[in-house]
């Protein structure tokens, strides 16, 4: 009897490893807030997705620089560069205050992997950092600067700046 229950208690646990799998390593579904589209960046070489503005009321534009950056935009008003290394926060920070031109007004998010400021030369600008990790690669994003473009305003800087904030990584299909 002690045999049959061991070989029963056997059994039913390879069944039930079995039947259960690795849940773990599978892609959950990535559900983009109301008003945004998930855009999948793996045929980019990049292993996540990313926010970005309605697609259907806009034109999106994805460009790889020669520098390695890669630039999203829709529209007039989302546009971000993703680079495969961290930025430096603290020296962009010393940066920021040391400038003279375009002097700083003030830091709106100061956290040890992303900054959002404001500042001015002729009239309020807005702008963020983010340092973000995905797997093994580290990436910086922020916006993009443009010098014949106005600069983005404070909502369409947070809206970048939340979007560049919840990259989700997108888990390679096991063999």
């Amino acid at each position: 009897m002690k045999k049959l229950l061991s070989i029963i208690t056997v059994v039913g646990t390879a069944l039930f490893f079995v039947a259960c799998g690795n849940k773990g390593s599978e892609q959950e579904p990535i559900v983009a807030p109301e008003g945004m589209n998930t855009l999948d960046l793996t045929r980019y070489g990049k292993q996540f997705a990313i926010f970005v503005p309605d697609t259907t009321k806009a034109k999106l534009t994805v460009v790889e620089q020669q520098s390695g950056a890669l630039d999203i935009s829709v529209g007039t008003n989302f546009a971000i560069s993703i680079n495969e290394q961290a930025a430096d926060i603290e020296m962009k920070k010393a940066d920021l205050k040391g400038d003279d031109v375009n002097k700083l007004k003030a830091f709106s998010v100061e956290e040890p992997n992303a900054i959002m400021w404001e500042s001015e030369i002729t009239k309020p600008e807005f702008h963020f950092l983010i340092n973000h990790k995905i797997g093994n690669i580290d990436y910086s994003i922020e916006d993009v600067k443009s010098t014949e473009a106005e600069p983005f305003g404070k909502e369409a800087i947070q809206k970048m700046f939340d979007s560049a904030k919840n990259m989700k990584e997108i888990k390679k299909p096991e063999a």
